[in-house]
């Protein structure tokens, strides 16, 4: 099974046990079934995943306003608020900012560009650190590596005393079709 994913060779096994197990159980009981061996059940054991921890809107909006920094607390509205991932933030330029609409060129989803909605709120914060910063239209707004952006995350939670990955700010954003006000069903 040399060259698959993991999860391909934790499939196969598993087939192959099922398999054994019903010619054990229908056929012939005195089989022996080859995949109960120690080692490949050491191998293959099946990992027990936690559950994800969805974090409450309280939390996260003190999580926000308790950050101090004012250029980190726009990128954690734009997680949070804006249902965007680090790399989307990080990647974002300031000609991809439109009024209250953020078009993200070469998203992870594979198409060729996506729009983002924000509120006027943080679309206004978000001009403002533009101009205050003096960013030009080609330059990204936040010119930080993916590791300081996780630190940032991590270190805003730490404040409130909460665990917080990137991801768990998300969680509790609109999905696009309720935040886009102009969304039709077609």
């Amino acid at each position: 099974m040399g060259g698959h994913k993991s999860s391909t060779k934790k499939l196969k096994y598993s087939l192959l046990k099922t398999f054994f197990n019903f010619i054990k159980n229908s056929i012939d009981q005195s089989i022996s079934n080859p995949c109960d061996s120690p080692i490949l059940k050491k191998t293959f054991k099946a990992v027990k995943s936690q559950p994800w921890t969805i974090l409450d809107k309280d939390v996260v909006d003190e999580i926000i306003f308790k950050t101090g920094n004012f250029r980190n607390r726009l990128m954690l509205e734009l997680m949070a608020r804006g249902s965007m991932k680090i790399g989307e933030v990080l990647k974002l330029r300031a000609n991809n900012v439109n009024d209250r609409k953020l078009f993200l060129s070469d998203p992870k989803s594979g198409r060729e560009s996506e729009v983002v909605f924000i509120t006027k709120k943080i679309a206004d914060r978000l001009r403002e650190y533009i101009v205050s910063e003096n960013i030009k239209d080609d330059d990204r707004i936040f010119p930080l590596g993916y590791t300081r952006t996780r630190e940032i995350v991590k270190n805003a939670g730490n404040k409130i005393g909460v665990f917080v990955k990137p991801y768990d700010l998300r969680r509790h954003a609109p999905r696009p079709m309720q935040a886009d006000p102009e969304f039709r069903l077609k």
